[in-house]
Formats: structure tokens, C-alpha cells, sequence
């Protein structure tokens, strides 16, 4: 089975997480794709193949050489964003890309004017979607070329390599994929997700992310008797939102700069409630944004009566950064791979999250690789067939250089 036949045949697994969900995974869906991928690994012929109850798959690709090599891992997600559909996934190949319009079904147009990505594929075959669902190339391309490298290295004895072990996992996509990852059981000195976008991004600094959720508690009076009763949580929740710097939301930032995001908001006279993402890659920032919301919060309360704003802030994760510069090394190995594969290595910043980053506070340092996947989470979403098999000889080559790391 080639890459393409491996990646189009997992889009047609349903494999969407859900954010209102209590269960792990948090669909069951998920379930029927892990089951496939544990029973394809098994018939590929990897060793320590399993899966457990959370749907958590770990497999290993056995040394073939008797030298002392670090343990290395790849890890991907196989959950799909909530936040466009993932059923009945129609994928299909533009071939040899002429970089003009993609007529995606009538009506829907995937456009270089509009998608400014696709003009560095020309002459690419592209992996489309028919419009009405996105593609799942996040990060289902990242387990194709996982897979599709191991199965290169078990074919070619030639390349020396230690013991190589693979990661899949739900839930990536409402940021508890790494929640419930066996860091330990796993067993490796470092790894890499592939989850990155476009061929050459290699990424060690994250957000570092907390949540505010705000509960605003408004007195319900007739407005004909209103004055000096009602406190109207509506209007509190509008003046709130006021405070928040407009210099300092993701419509008005970019590159390392840090954010405050209203994620939503339901709101009545008598109760209001609000949910905002806090985002900043400095960890002295990040403090500060947590302060400011506070302090936000407390004037409110001065101005109000104590106890009519309550704030509940929670850290969802940090700069992987912290644990990854004490081992660049690992950083180092992919440089070289991408350097002799021929790719032009693209080191920024995720504006965002990734499984890497809370896997490296639980002691497994862990960056991310190009996956290929470009628009992310709609119906607009491609990846290039050239740049998954680039992602698989940049796979290739970082583990035939981590079994010279020592020599």
C-alpha cells in the first residue's frame, strides 16, 4: 500500500472529537479508526502492538543493530476537529496541480486568490476535499507517513536504526491527547509529533494557555421599577469584554505577540457567563495576562458588589521551549535530516498548541515536523502527495542519524 492509498483510506474513517463530551475518547467513533489502524499495524508485522481501553495505540519498529541507540519515538493524532464536519469525507487527487482554481463541487471554490498556500504547489498532486467536509490531513497524514516510514525501514535492513516506537492518539483536537499518553510505557529518550503544516515547518515554542471562564450575576427587576435594583449582566458582560485591549486579540496579532480571545458567551438579565482563551509564548506575559483578567474581575466586583464577577482561571498547558532548549539536540537531528532530504527547514513559533508541548513537561521532549496539511480544520483543506512522502524521507532520515548520535 503506497502513502496515498494509506492516507485517502483512513479519511474515510469518522474520527471527529467533541468538546462536550466526558468520555475517553470523546466519541466513540474514534474507537472504530483506532481499532483499524492497531489491526493494520499488526498485519504490517510491528512488534508491541497495542491499544488500550482509551484508545491509545503504541507500537515498535525493532532495532536492527546491537549498538547502544536512543530510543526515539512519532507521534500522531487520529481525531478530526469539531469544528467542521468529518463524515463521509469525499477525497479525491488533483493531479499535477496548474495553479488555477480547484472547482471543489459546484459553487465551492478553492482559490489562489483566497488561499494564497496553494501557489507554492504547482505542478503537485493535491488531495482535495469535495468541499462539504474537511480532509483530516490533521493529522491523518501524519500517521500515514509514520507508518509509510517504518514500513520503509523494515524493508530496508540496510539502514541502521535503534528501536523506533509509534504514538497514536484521540482527543489532540480539544487539547487532551497528550492527557492520557503513557509517557512511560512509551519508553523513549525524545520524539516528534508530525502535526505540522506545510513541508519544512519544524516548531519548539508554543502558546503557553490558560482558560477564563467569567460568571456574572445580574438582579431581574421589571424595568418600569428598575432604578437603583437591577444590575443587568448583559450590559456587565459587554462592559468586561470593554477592558480587554483591542491591540491584544488574535484579529490584531501575530508572530510571538500574545492574546486574550472571547470564546463565547451566554448571556440573560440575571446571569452571564463568558469563556476566554489567554495565549502568550513569554511565561512572564502569560502571568501578567492571568493578572490582568483578575484584576479586571476585581474592579468590576468594587464597582458592582463584591461577588457579582467570579473568575475561574485554569493553565491548559506551557512553552514547550522550557524542555526543549536543554535538549537541542533533538532539534539539531531534524535540521540535518530536513538538510540532507532536501527540505528548507521553516522554525516558527505554533501560534497555538500540540500534543508535543504537554508531553514535554511529562518528561519526553517532543517538537513538531511538517505533516503537510494546509488550511487545517475546513472544508478547504489539502495536502500534497510530494511533500507526505518528503515528510517520510525527513522521518527516515532522523532515524538513521539518531543511530550515528552516539558514535
Amino acid at each position: 500500500m503506497d502513502i496515498t492509498e494509506r492516507f485517502i483510506n483512513y479519511t474515510k474513517f469518522d474520527t471527529q472529537s467533541s468538546e462536550d463530551s466526558q468520555t475517553v475518547p470523546s466519541t466513540s467513533k474514534q474507537l472504530v479508526f483506532a481499532k483499524y489502524l492497531k489491526e493494520e499495524l499488526e498485519r504490517e508485522g510491528f512488534s508491541d502492538v497495542e491499544m488500550d481501553e482509551k484508545g491509545y495505540i503504541y507500537a515498535t519498529l525493532k532495532a536492527n543493530t546491537k549498538k547502544d541507540i536512543p530510543t526515539i519515538g512519532f507521534i500522531s493524532h487520529y481525531d478530526t476537529s469539531p469544528d467542521a464536519s468529518g463524515a463521509d469525507i469525499k477525497a479525491r487527487i488533483v493531479n499535477n496541480y496548474d495553479g488555477g482554481d480547484i472547482v471543489l463541487s459546484e459553487g465551492i471554490v478553492s482559490s489562489p486568490e483566497k488561499f494564497p498556500e496553494l501557489k507554492a504547489h504547482v505542478g503537485e498532486d493535491l488531495i482535495v476535499t469535495d468541499g462539504h467536509t474537511l480532509l483530516g490531513a490533521d493529522d491523518k497524514a501524519g500517521i500515514a507517513e509514520i507508518v509509510d516510514a517504518m514500513c520503509y525501514l523494515r524493508d530496508h535492513d540496510e539502514i541502521e536504526h535503534g528501536d523506533i516506537r509509534m504514538g497514536f492518539n484521540p482527543d489532540e483536537e480539544i487539547g487532551l491527547g497528550a492527557h492520557h499518553f503513557d509517557v512511560e510505557k512509551f519508553g523513549c529518550s525524545w520524539a516528534y509529533t508530525m502535526d505540522g503544516g506545510d513541508i519544512g515547518d519544524l516548531e519548539y515554542e508554543n502558546f503557553n494557555a490558560a482558560s477564563a471562564k467569567i460568571t456574572i450575576k445580574g438582579v431581574s427587576v421589571h424595568t418600569g421599577y428598575a432604578k437603583d435594583k437591577m444590575i443587568n449582566a448583559n450590559r456587565l458582560a459587554c462592559e468586561f469584554n470593554a477592558m480587554i485591549p483591542d491591540t491584544d486579540i488574535p484579529e490584531t496579532t501575530e508572530g510571538y505577540q500574545g492574546f486574550y480571545h472571547l470564546l463565547g458567551m451566554e448571556t440573560r438579565t440575571e446571569e452571564a457567563k463568558m469563556s476566554y482563551l489567554i495565549r502568550d509564548h513569554d511565561r512572564e506575559k502569560f502571568e501578567d495576562r492571568k493578572d490582568f483578567m483578575e484584576d479586571c474581575a476585581r474592579k468590576m466586583n468594587e464597582k458592582y458588589g463584591e461577588g457579582t464577577v467570579e473568575i475561574v482561571i485554569k493553565d491548559q498547558y506551557y512553552n514547550m521551549k522550557e524542555k526543549i532548549e536543554p535538549n537541542m539536540h533533538v532539534i539539531d537531528i531534524v535540521l540535518q535530516a530536513m538538510q540532507e532530504t532536501g527540505v528548507a527547514p521553516k522554525v516558527e513559533p505554533i501560534r497555538g498548541g500540540t500534543d508535543g508541548a504537554q508531553l514535554s513537561f511529562k518528561g519526553l521532549p517532543c517538537p513538531n515536523i511538517f505533516a503537510g496539511g494546509v488550511n487545517f480544520h475546513g472544508p478547504y483543506e489539502f495536502v500534497s502527495i510530494q511533500v507526505m512522502k518528503k515528510a517520510v524521507e525527513v522521518i527516515v532520515k532522523i532515524c538513521e542519524i539518531t543511530a550515528q548520535y552516539n558514535d
